[in-house]
Parts: structure tokens; sequence; C-alpha cells
């Protein structure tokens, strides 16, 4: 596997562990924010969640940045429902997940503390809740939990996709 998408919801850690992985592993780093169209960025700022239909467009975008990068490849990206996440391996077959999983009341601080850097209000992360569709059972997923300190989420993720390879990250 060399293309990975480090999801979860709003606060949960996904850019940091994200941009940490791509470059533990040497692949490029894509940060799925970046991708929104402008009314779905307004829409969020005005605290707003996004609907499927939002989301199409930017899903479509994200696929196609996967599909740029086939020397390995990581994409942070909420992909709250299990549809979103068969969108991104349809453009990318050997997609694997790795699953911030958060409280609703870590992530509500977190996302708090923030706000004044980001573009998704802490009014927003019980809408992300009330999205997510937990990837655990699907095929490809890593859970790591998001209270954990972040190295291990790293080392955790590396080791998942490095199974038979010992000591490759060290």
């Amino acid at each position: 596997m060399n293309a990975v998408v480090v999801m979860g919801v709003a606060g949960c850690g996904k850019s940091s562990l994200g941009a940490a992985l791509a470059k533990a592993r040497g692949w490029a780093y894509i940060e799925g924010d970046a991708f929104h169209a402008p009314a779905s960025i307004a829409k969020m700022r005005a605290g707003i969640a996004l609907d499927d239909a939002d989301r199409a467009g930017w899903l479509d975008e994200l696929g196609r940045q996967l599909q740029q990068h086939p020397d390995g490849v990581v994409l942070a990206c909420s992909a709250l429902k299990r549809a979103y996440r068969e969108r991104l391996r349809a453009a990318r077959p050997d997609l694997g997940f790795v699953f911030i999983e958060i409280s609703r009341e870590l992530a509500l601080a977190r996302v708090a503390a923030r706000a004044a850097q980001h573009l998704f209000p802490a009014s927003l992360v019980d809408s992300q809740f009330a999205a997510l569709e937990s990837p655990l059972g699907e095929p490809g997923v890593l859970g790591v939990p998001a209270d954990q300190a972040a190295e291990a989420q790293l080392q955790q993720a590396l080791a998942w996709l490095a199974p038979n390879k010992e000591n490759e990250h060290e």
C-alpha cells in the first residue's frame, strides 16, 4: 500500500499525522481542505455543514490528486461516510485509511482552540459526528486513538504500512 488517507472528524489531528506520515515515508502530502470550493469554504465559515452535493466535486478532485502520486501519497481528509471512502478507493484502489478516533469533547476543545486559524468553527463539530460512519471493519483501515501521543500514532501507522519490513522506519 502506497496511498493513505488520514481521516476523522474535525480536530482529530489528521493534518498533523498526515504530514508526519508523508514525511516519514518520503511520500507526497495532500491537505484535503485546500481543495474545497470557495462556496463550501464560505458555508463552513458561516457555520453551515456541508452536504453530499457540496462534497461531490471535492471528492472527485481529491481522487484526481491521489492518482497524480503513484509513488506514494498521504491525504488528510475527513472521509466521514463510507460512500466518500468508496469514491476515493475507486480513484486509487491501493488506498488505505488511518482513522483517528476522538471523543466529541476532545474534538470540540481542539477545534475551539484553533478557531482563529482554521476555516472550520466549533459549531460544526456535532454535524461531523452525525455524518460519521466509522470505517472500522472495512478492509485496509487502521484505527488510532486521538489522545495517543503524536509519535505513537505515527509509529503505529508506519508499522501498519510495513508489517513485514522490520525497522524500515527507524
